[in-house]
């Protein structure tokens, strides 16, 4: 039986792993050992931050949302409860692109939760 060299599979691994770190800085783009450690390390970055990154987006849509029912005179809570009341069932996504970019609409929405709203004594 001939005899196996695996140089062959060996550099193809290490030039998956390099190409992964093509653009890292120092002996992470070059050296493999710490080029590999690198790349796994930024793989779990890219799996924790797929998952952050919804979180962060939700943060910032309240935001939007709550800076535009305050020109208006409400709070963001009251505003997505008299939401509720009033049926309308916007996400927040939505609600904070119509805020952003489509004013008059957006007043229109409050207009609508305002009326839904139960007046306070």
């Amino acid at each position: 039986m001939a005899r196996v060299k695996r140089g062959t599979t060996t550099k193809a691994k290490h030039k998956r792993i390099l190409e992964q770190a093509k653009g890292y800085f120092g002996r992470r783009k070059n050296t493999i050992r710490i080029a590999r450690q690198a790349v796994e390390k930024a793989g779990q970055y890219a799996y924790r931050d797929r998952k952050v990154k919804k979180r962060t987006f939700r943060g910032l849509w309240i935001q939007r949302i709550n800076a535009g029912v305050r020109a208006e005179g409400l709070t963001y809570s009251q505003f997505m409860h008299g939401l509720k009341l009033a049926g309308l069932d916007l996400d927040r996504k939505v609600l904070a692109d119509i805020a952003m970019h489509e004013g008059a609409a957006f007043s229109a929405i409050v207009a609508q939760v305002k009326a839904a709203l139960p007046q306070a004594a």
